[in-house]
């Protein structure tokens, strides 16, 4: 007797199973020496169908071919022909039958598949931040290649905390602020092209922007740069224009989007370029295109907008019900837009919209049913989309395609220490020896500490990997304010990440301020290259005079005396510190020495080219004469 089965059995065998093998004809077979099933609560009415499995030795045959299990007994071979008595039993009536089963499964390649987060260790840290209890939703941090910028908790007024990049460990309680603000800060973003230059909005309806000496923060700052006044209410969420230069984009809860030109001489600015008023409700997130174009909004209301931020104009927004936008993010050029949310039965949702078309999302997903926001962060050159949570432990990654299905998930890190806000260095700030392609600044409010994590895509080798790092977004402007206030778009200026590809000094960036230099060096600060040797060898020289002059007719008392730089002590060419604060100062300076010979020596290969270049030169000049 022969027992077939139409369609597998889900429950599975409770006995010894001897490991299987291929039959003659092509089939897989599994011997056991008792034929009793186990099955599953929903299962169990079909026990008196079970029962008519013989208890003999039996075995069972499963052909790919046909799917479905055969059951023979030991004697029969494959090859004999089967009996007329042959009784089919249907042992999952309400199961679906096999239909196809695909035994080699597809995988998509990827170079970011095994992507992973390494977090910083505890030297390495920034220990005892006395980060803000604000409950705005808001990244409450900012960071570039030399600074990093939290909001703290104070008395009396606003503040935020600016550490030197290189400051790590155990941070001192008194450290200087910059307290300027009558209102909790709100919201910090450093200005894309100064690494010196910081804007923050307050509650006290004001946005602020502040010029940070180069050696950092070494007493109290409270007088800004520029302050803007236009709001009526707090403002709640500032950002730069990706590619012009001094435009700053502002709102707040009187549901104003507000655009501010800082190339003007008044230090106190009360009336925007532009006032965009298309929104019924308080504005949460604000995200531009590649081009700055386009400026795409979520609101209170739940809807998304896209908006010509020059002309104020709303170009296209969503009436989608199921889903609840709370931020929003441009996907770089693939056209298409990014928004976290939640679903009509408040799980936390993302959804992906075709920048043309807002009727309904192109894909949609649940990721759990947890209360916090979720933050997006893109990487358009490596095409990586990471989703981290508000109060949560961990951070999802994501690729992102042109097609279909559109997004890839990879893997996610997990911590035990939740997050309570996160900042994101730019690439040109990433350690591209150790294949670093993203790092982000971790807020853990109950340790009170900032924790950098690392996304490295593992390599053997420790040299630049130009397949992970293409051209990307640098430093320089690609127009002024003027001119994209007159109708200009540009694409952002690509640089190379590739180490001594460039000589790109950090000169004071802010000339547009205070043009108090000369026009070559003016030119050679706004266009990165390597510079003329001669022009390197008259400002060496330059130098030189100027330092033997100073020391010739200085008095002797004032040779020993401290000189006074940007406002603050030089402590290199004097008597060893005799307080706290001298030696912090000594040990910043020393770090940001050790970082321009880690340069220099970075552009050695540069430099040997610019010399010898400079050589044949002489020598062809020398052969004409």
């Amino acid at each position: 007797m022969t027992y077939r089965a139409a369609s597998l059995p889900q429950p599975a065998l409770r006995s010894k199973v001897v490991p299987g093998r291929l039959s003659r004809d092509n089939t897989f077979c599994v011997c056991n020496s008792r034929y009793r099933w186990t099955q599953k609560p929903h299962v169990r009415n079909h026990t008196s169908r079970l029962g008519r499995l013989r208890r003999d030795v039996t075995r069972r045959v499963f052909d790919p071919r046909r799917a479905r299990l055969v059951s023979r007994k030991p004697d029969s071979t494959a090859g004999e022909p089967e009996s007329s008595s042959t009784t089919v039993l249907h042992l999952l009536s309400d199961c679906r039958s096999i239909t196809k089963m695909t035994w080699r499964p597809q995988y998509r390649s990827s170079k970011f598949r095994h992507v992973f987060g390494k977090a910083a260790t505890k030297e390495n840290c920034y220990d005892g931040v006395p980060i803000t209890l604000s409950v705005h939703d808001n990244l409450l941090c900012s960071v570039n290649p030399r600074f990093i910028a939290v909001i703290t908790e104070c008395a009396g007024g606003g503040a935020f905390l600016v550490l030197s990049i290189n400051h790590t460990g155990k941070v001192d309680p008194h450290h200087p602020k910059v307290s300027g603000h009558r209102g909790n800060v709100l919201d910090i973003k450093w200005n894309p092209f100064d690494d010196f230059c910081i804007a923050s909005c307050s509650e006290d309806a004001t946005v602020k922007v502040w010029d940070i000496p180069q050696h950092g923060v070494m007493k109290n700052i409270t007088v800004p740069w520029k302050e803007l006044q236009g709001h009526s209410r707090r403002v709640g969420l500032i950002e730069w224009h990706p590619t012009a230069s001094n435009v700053l984009f502002s709102t707040g809860y009187d549901y104003q989007v507000m655009v501010w030109n800082l190339n003007c001489p008044e230090p106190v600015v009360k009336n925007p370029v532009r006032t965009i008023s298309v929104h019924s409700d308080v504005v949460l997130s604000m995200s531009f295109n590649m081009d700055g174009s386009r400026l795409a909004t979520s609101c209170k209301d739940k809807k998304i907008r896209i908006i010509d931020p020059r002309a104020g104009t709303l170009l296209r927004e969503t009436n989608y019900k199921t889903h609840k936008a709370s931020k929003v993010l441009f996907l770089g050029n693939l056209k298409m837009l990014l928004s976290t949310g939640t679903s009509r039965w408040n799980h936390r949702q993302i959804a992906l919209w075709d920048q043309e078309d807002l009727s309904e999302p192109s894909f949609q997903e649940d990721l759990d049913g947890s209360s916090g926001v979720l933050f997006p962060f893109y990487d358009p050159d490596t095409h990586m989309l990471y989703i981290a949570g508000k109060g949560d432990g961990n951070i999802r990654y994501y690729e992102i395609s042109s097609e279909k299905p559109y997004v890839h998930f990879l893997t996610e890190y997990r911590s035990i220490l939740p997050q309570k806000g996160m900042g994101v260095m730019p690439k040109r700030g990433l350690d591209v020896c150790s294949c670093e392609v993203f790092r982000f600044y971790r807020l853990v409010t109950i340790k009170s500490l900032i924790e950098p994590l690392s996304m490295i895509v593992p390599r053997r080798s420790e040299s630049y990997q130009e397949d992970i790092y293409p051209m990307t977004a640098g430093k320089e402007p690609a127009m002024t304010a003027e001119e994209w206030l007159s109708g200009m778009d540009k694409d952002p200026v690509l640089m190379s990440l590739k180490p001594g590809s460039k000589l790109e000094p950090y000169a004071d960036l802010g000339s547009v301020k205070a043009p108090i230099v000369s026009v070559d060096s003016q030119r050679s600060v706004s266009r990165p290259g390597p510079l003329p040797f001669s022009l390197i060898q008259q400002q060496q020289q330059q130098e030189e005079r100027e330092r033997r002059e100073t020391s010739t007719n200085a008095p002797p008392h004032d040779r020993s005396s401290n000189t006074i730089t940007n406002g603050q002590r030089d402590f290199t060419h004097c008597s060893p510190p005799k307080t706290e604060n001298e030696l912090r100062q000594m040990f910043y300076k020393q770090q940001d020495e050790i970082r321009k010979l880690r340069e220099l020596l970075n552009q050695r290969d540069v430099r040997i080219k610019q010399l010898e270049l400079e050589i044949k030169n002489v020598k062809n000049v020398q052969s004409l004469r």
